[in-house]
C-alpha cells in the first residue's frame, strides 16, 4: 500500500479517511467531506486538496 497523506493538518484528517467516506457516503462536495469527517472545517488550507480528491474518486 503506497503512502497515505495528510491532508487536514488541524484536524489530523488522511487522504484515506476521505477517499473512504466518498466511497461510502457518496459525498460530491467538499462541504459534505467536511461535515462528513471535519477535514477543510478549521483553515481551508485543504480544500484545494479535498476537492481534487473528490474528483479522483467521483470521475
Amino acid at each position: 500500500m503506497g503512502k497515505d497523506n495528510l491532508i487536514c493538518n488541524c484536524n489530523e484528517i488522511y487522504e484515506s479517511e476521505i477517499v473512504k467516506a466518498i466511497k461510502e457516503k457518496g459525498l460530491k462536495t467538499v462541504e459534505e467531506v467536511g461535515d462528513e469527517t471535519t477535514a477543510g472545517t478549521i483553515c481551508g488550507q485543504c480544500v484545494d486538496d479535498i476537492q481534487d480528491i473528490l474528483d479522483e474518486v467521483n470521475k
